[in-house]
């Protein structure tokens, strides 16, 4: 499996449904990972799967959910194992 990527994610990202709309497209697109609130205002995303699904999701963490306001978006490497047995959840 390639290296899982991280996103953090700067805007209205909070209380409008983003953790639940990255879940919904990980999970559709069969990654495996986590979404959860930063104690800042961002969201963290971390997720792999194949090339294909890792950018479908950066395309969908661009755009967010309707009543989200994306104005940053910093992603990288991630440089953890992710257990291979979990599939994708909101921590």
């Amino acid at each position: 499996m390639p290296t899982p990527r991280r996103w953090v994610v700067s805007g209205r990202v909070q209380g409008v449904g983003f953790r639940w709309f990255v879940l919904r497209r990980a999970e559709a697109l069969g990654l495996r990972g986590w979404v959860r609130n930063l104690p800042d205002g961002r969201v963290e995303i971390v997720a792999a799967g194949s090339p294909e699904a890792i950018g479908d999701i950066d395309a969908a963490i661009r755009a967010g959910p309707r009543l989200a306001r994306v104005d940053d978006v910093e992603t990288a490497d991630y440089q953890h194992e992710l257990d291979e047995s979990k599939t994708f959840e909101i921590n």
